[in-house]
């Protein structure tokens, strides 16, 4: 693992070991810059700050840089109520990608924290595999079903659960093509 990750992934676990999550605004656009300067800061010039440049990922190119700062403001006024809600603001997030880097890392930790805060549920993401989530996540741009099934399947209320915690982290890393022992 490159240093990058290996000091980032410390930087997760550290996050829910200290309880600095617990500081972390939920379900906003800071709260999502709050992790992801969390997770980065010190690797990254640009921890925790929206993109100023284009990207993509493969053919499907995220949200034009310069309508990304209103785009991210409207996703912020979503309803957030339900899982169906919270799913549909978590796929507009994917879309606009609004970091350079870090972006499925960070925004998984901020979902389980919508989660946590809105339902008193999080992902169990030791049981969803990689291949069948990133599918899921390419196609929810046009359908959000699979990924509702496939998230809603693996809900746990064990919100407190270490282990749980620590394992989603470690998935997560490993979503992004890195292997964490």
């Amino acid at each position: 693992m490159k240093s990058i990750d290996k000091q980032s992934i410390e930087n997760a676990y550290r996050l829910f070991d200290c309880g600095d999550i617990e500081k972390m605004e939920v379900g906003t656009l800071k709260g999502l810059q709050q992790i992801h300067l969390y997770l980065f800061d010190g690797l990254y010039d640009f921890a925790g700050q929206i993109r100023e440049l284009n990207i993509s990922k493969g053919n499907f190119r995220f949200a034009n840089s310069l309508y990304l700062k209103e785009v991210l403001a409207k996703i912020e006024t979503m309803s957030e109520n339900s899982f169906n809600e919270i799913i549909a603001k978590y796929v507009e997030v994917n879309i606009a990608h609004p970091f350079l880097e870090g972006n499925g890392r960070s925004m998984r930790i901020w979902l389980d924290m919508l989660l946590k805060k809105r339902l008193q549920k999080v992902v169990n993401w030791q049981f969803v595999g990689k291949e069948i989530y990133l599918q899921a996540m390419e196609r929810s741009p046009i359908n959000d079903l699979e990924l509702r099934t496939l998230l809603g399947d693996n809900l746990t209320d064990d919100i407190h659960n270490r282990e749980i915690i620590f394992k989603g982290i470690e998935q997560s890393y490993y979503y992004e093509g890195y292997e964490v022992y």
